[in-house]
């Protein structure tokens, strides 16, 4: 079995005081230092740019860019004893979109219609678990009206479908 060896090559670069101290404050995973932040960070701008993200990679891309809000929410939660299943299911929806969306580059009519039926149902599984939480008058989430509020013109729009389309046929 062959071992790949990665050489590591030095780099200086001159960046605005604010920058720096943003760098040094930037948590990122599997990095202590600012070199090894400048490694992670730049890895992940190539495999980006590279076009190199499969789901899996753009997902946990994705869970990285919302790890703020995903932390905040934690702190929230176990400060107020208070949980939004509405909210953490949003979050999911948005955080698989986007790795659905950035992961893919289709490249026939074939592949975008598979990346459309993708999207499409992650669509329908969201509706239907705002649907759920709109069966009670109160949501499990930080404002329990929250679903009630806007689900009048949805629940409308779903009346006014013909039965046979319901069924999936």
């Amino acid at each position: 079995m062959s071992t790949t060896s990665t050489t590591m090559e030095p780099l200086s670069a001159r960046i605005p005081s604010d920058l720096y101290l943003w760098l040094a404050q930037l948590q990122v995973e599997g990095a202590t230092t600012n070199s090894d932040k400048l490694r992670v960070l730049l890895g992940q701008l190539k495999r980006h740019h590279d076009g190199a993200l499969d789901y899996v990679a753009a997902h946990a891309w994705a869970r990285d860019i919302t790890g703020r809000l995903r932390e905040s929410l934690v702190r929230t939660e176990g400060q107020t004893g208070r949980h939004s299943d509405v909210l953490n299911a949003m979050l999911d929806h948005v955080t698989t979109c986007l790795a659905i969306v950035v992961s893919n580059a289709p490249g026939s009519e074939q592949e975008a219609a598979r990346l459309e039926d993708l999207l499409v149902r992650r669509g329908f599984a969201l509706s239907e678990m705002l649907l759920r939480q709109a069966t009670t008058s109160q949501a499990s989430a930080y404002d329990p009206t929250v679903v009630q509020r806007h689900a009048a013109a949805t629940l409308e729009l779903a009346h006014t479908i013909h039965p046979s389309l319901s069924k999936g046929a």
